[in-house]
Protein backbone atom coordinates (compact mmCIF):
# COMPACT_ATOMS: atom_id res chain seq x y z
CA UNK A 1 0.00 0.00 0.00
CA UNK A 2 2.69 2.33 0.74
CA UNK A 3 4.22 1.32 -2.93
CA UNK A 4 1.21 2.52 -4.20
CA UNK A 5 0.70 5.55 -2.52
CA UNK A 6 3.98 7.02 -3.09
CA UNK A 7 3.72 5.98 -6.91
CA UNK A 8 0.83 8.11 -6.53
CA UNK A 9 2.06 10.57 -4.72
CA UNK A 10 4.81 11.01 -7.68
CA UNK A 11 2.51 11.21 -10.56
CA UNK A 12 0.13 13.77 -8.74
CA UNK A 13 3.40 15.66 -8.02
CA UNK A 14 4.53 15.64 -11.84
CA UNK A 15 0.77 16.91 -12.90
CA UNK A 16 0.11 19.57 -10.55
CA UNK A 17 3.42 20.29 -8.78
CA UNK A 18 3.86 20.51 -4.54
CA UNK A 19 1.35 23.17 -4.37
CA UNK A 20 -1.30 21.97 -6.28
CA UNK A 21 -0.97 18.10 -4.60
CA UNK A 22 -3.11 17.24 -2.23
CA UNK A 23 -3.82 14.20 -0.13
CA UNK A 24 -7.16 13.87 -2.19
CA UNK A 25 -6.13 13.88 -5.11
CA UNK A 26 -2.84 11.56 -3.94
CA UNK A 27 -5.90 9.09 -2.82
CA UNK A 28 -7.78 9.24 -5.23
CA UNK A 29 -4.85 8.50 -7.92
CA UNK A 30 -4.05 5.50 -5.78
CA UNK A 31 -7.56 4.26 -6.05
CA UNK A 32 -8.05 4.69 -1.99
CA UNK A 33 -9.67 6.76 0.26
CA UNK A 34 -8.02 9.67 1.94
CA UNK A 35 -9.00 7.72 5.31
CA UNK A 36 -6.86 4.76 4.23
CA UNK A 37 -4.19 7.03 3.06
CA UNK A 38 -3.91 8.53 6.45
CA UNK A 39 -3.49 5.20 8.02
CA UNK A 40 0.25 5.44 6.16
CA UNK A 41 1.10 8.96 5.76
CA UNK A 42 -0.71 12.21 8.08
CA UNK A 43 -0.19 14.56 5.16
CA UNK A 44 1.05 15.69 1.63
CA UNK A 45 4.30 17.29 2.83
CA UNK A 46 4.89 13.43 4.20
CA UNK A 47 4.12 12.00 0.97
CA UNK A 48 6.15 14.49 -0.27
CA UNK A 49 9.46 13.48 1.22
CA UNK A 50 9.19 9.98 1.45
CA UNK A 51 8.93 10.27 -2.45
CA UNK A 52 11.40 12.87 -3.03
CA UNK A 53 13.47 10.09 -0.61
CA UNK A 54 12.95 7.35 -2.97
CA UNK A 55 14.22 9.64 -5.83
CA UNK A 56 17.39 10.46 -3.78
CA UNK A 57 18.05 6.58 -3.20
CA UNK A 58 17.70 6.52 -6.80
CA UNK A 59 20.05 8.65 -7.60
CA UNK A 60 22.21 7.79 -5.03
CA UNK A 61 22.09 4.25 -6.18
CA UNK A 62 23.08 5.01 -9.82
CA UNK A 63 25.72 7.71 -9.72
CA UNK A 64 27.60 6.61 -5.79
CA UNK A 65 29.05 3.58 -6.91
CA UNK A 66 29.91 4.46 -10.61
CA UNK A 67 32.12 7.43 -8.95
CA UNK A 68 33.81 5.13 -6.37
CA UNK A 69 34.99 2.97 -8.79
CA UNK A 70 36.72 5.67 -9.88
CA UNK A 71 39.18 7.49 -7.03
CA UNK A 72 42.12 6.22 -8.87
CA UNK A 73 41.70 7.48 -12.51
CA UNK A 74 42.62 10.58 -13.66
CA UNK A 75 41.44 13.83 -13.22
CA UNK A 76 39.65 13.86 -17.06
CA UNK A 77 38.70 10.45 -16.84
CA UNK A 78 37.30 10.80 -12.64
CA UNK A 79 35.09 14.45 -13.86
CA UNK A 80 33.85 12.93 -16.97
CA UNK A 81 32.54 9.50 -15.40
CA UNK A 82 30.84 11.66 -12.59
CA UNK A 83 29.43 14.52 -14.96
CA UNK A 84 28.61 11.31 -17.59
CA UNK A 85 26.88 9.35 -14.38
CA UNK A 86 24.47 12.11 -12.52
CA UNK A 87 22.95 13.05 -16.31
CA UNK A 88 22.32 9.47 -17.02
CA UNK A 89 20.85 9.03 -13.01
CA UNK A 90 18.68 12.59 -13.77
CA UNK A 91 17.38 11.70 -17.02
CA UNK A 92 15.23 8.54 -15.99
CA UNK A 93 12.41 10.78 -15.30
CA UNK A 94 12.48 14.77 -15.98
CA UNK A 95 9.34 15.60 -14.95
CA UNK A 96 9.44 13.93 -11.56
CA UNK A 97 13.09 15.89 -11.32
CA UNK A 98 11.29 19.00 -11.96
CA UNK A 99 8.75 17.94 -9.47
CA UNK A 100 11.41 17.26 -7.16
CA UNK A 101 13.46 20.41 -7.89
CA UNK A 102 10.46 22.26 -6.53
CA UNK A 103 9.98 20.26 -3.65
CA UNK A 104 13.09 20.27 -2.19
CA UNK A 105 13.59 23.47 -0.51
CA UNK A 106 10.43 22.81 1.45
CA UNK A 107 12.07 19.42 2.92
CA UNK A 108 15.09 20.88 4.76
CA UNK A 109 18.39 19.68 5.61
CA UNK A 110 17.23 16.14 6.59
CA UNK A 111 15.90 14.83 3.21
CA UNK A 112 17.71 11.85 0.88
CA UNK A 113 18.45 14.21 -2.38
CA UNK A 114 20.34 16.34 0.43
CA UNK A 115 22.60 13.27 2.22
CA UNK A 116 22.73 12.18 -2.13
CA UNK A 117 24.75 15.80 -2.56
CA UNK A 118 26.39 15.21 1.13
CA UNK A 119 28.06 11.30 -0.39
CA UNK A 120 28.77 12.98 -3.91
CA UNK A 121 30.62 15.66 -1.65
CA UNK A 122 32.48 12.94 0.21
CA UNK A 123 33.23 11.10 -2.74
CA UNK A 124 35.10 14.27 -3.92
CA UNK A 125 36.56 14.90 -0.96
CA UNK A 126 38.34 11.48 -1.35
CA UNK A 127 39.18 11.81 -4.73
CA UNK A 128 41.38 15.14 -4.37
CA UNK A 129 42.67 14.03 -1.04
CA UNK A 130 44.08 10.88 -2.87
CA UNK A 131 45.43 12.64 -5.94
CA UNK A 132 46.22 16.06 -4.26
CA UNK A 133 49.82 16.33 -5.91
CA UNK A 134 47.71 15.83 -9.21
CA UNK A 135 45.96 18.68 -8.49
CA UNK A 136 45.51 22.78 -7.10
CA UNK A 137 46.32 22.89 -3.43
CA UNK A 138 46.12 26.22 -2.79
CA UNK A 139 42.13 25.76 -1.59
CA UNK A 140 41.31 23.54 1.19
CA UNK A 141 39.65 20.45 0.09
CA UNK A 142 35.98 20.65 1.71
CA UNK A 143 36.14 24.09 -0.59
CA UNK A 144 36.61 22.52 -3.42
CA UNK A 145 34.33 19.86 -3.26
CA UNK A 146 31.95 21.85 -2.35
CA UNK A 147 32.65 24.20 -5.41
CA UNK A 148 32.88 21.11 -7.81
CA UNK A 149 29.66 19.18 -6.52
CA UNK A 150 27.38 22.40 -6.66
CA UNK A 151 28.43 23.67 -9.91
CA UNK A 152 28.31 19.70 -11.79
CA UNK A 153 24.84 19.47 -9.93
CA UNK A 154 23.51 22.62 -11.11
CA UNK A 155 24.85 22.58 -14.68
CA UNK A 156 23.44 18.21 -15.18
CA UNK A 157 19.78 19.21 -13.33
CA UNK A 158 19.55 22.48 -15.88
CA UNK A 159 20.68 20.53 -18.54
CA UNK A 160 18.04 17.40 -18.42
CA UNK A 161 15.35 20.30 -17.62
CA UNK A 162 15.78 22.92 -20.06
CA UNK A 163 17.09 20.00 -22.62
CA UNK A 164 19.19 22.83 -24.66
CA UNK A 165 20.54 22.32 -28.19
CA UNK A 166 23.75 20.85 -27.23
CA UNK A 167 24.50 16.92 -27.95
CA UNK A 168 24.88 14.84 -24.37
CA UNK A 169 28.43 14.78 -25.60
CA UNK A 170 29.33 17.82 -25.63
CA UNK A 171 28.04 18.79 -22.48
CA UNK A 172 29.83 16.00 -20.63
CA UNK A 173 32.91 17.46 -22.51
CA UNK A 174 32.50 20.80 -21.87
CA UNK A 175 31.34 20.20 -18.51
CA UNK A 176 34.65 18.12 -17.88
CA UNK A 177 36.73 21.27 -19.14
CA UNK A 178 35.07 23.61 -16.70
CA UNK A 179 35.92 21.17 -13.46
CA UNK A 180 39.61 20.79 -14.92
CA UNK A 181 40.00 23.95 -15.43
CA UNK A 182 38.76 24.24 -11.90
CA UNK A 183 41.24 21.36 -10.66
CA UNK A 184 44.52 23.27 -12.70
CA UNK A 185 46.86 24.08 -10.56
CA UNK A 186 47.23 27.97 -10.33
CA UNK A 187 50.74 29.83 -11.15
CA UNK A 188 52.94 28.79 -8.52
CA UNK A 189 51.06 26.26 -6.79
CA UNK A 190 52.88 23.37 -5.18
CA UNK A 191 51.23 20.49 -7.38
CA UNK A 192 53.00 18.06 -9.61
CA UNK A 193 51.92 16.61 -12.88
CA UNK A 194 48.30 17.99 -13.31
CA UNK A 195 45.81 15.81 -15.32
Amino acid sequence: MVQRILDAGERVLIRHGFSGASTNRIAAEAGISPGSLYQYFPNKDAIAAAVIDRFGDQLSERVSARIAERLDRPAEDYAREAIAALVDALDVHPDFLRAAMEQTPHLGRGSKLVAFEQRIAELTMAYLTINRRRIRDDVPTSVAAWMLVRMVEHLCVRYVLDQPPIAREQFVDETTLLVLNYLRPRAGGRAKNAS
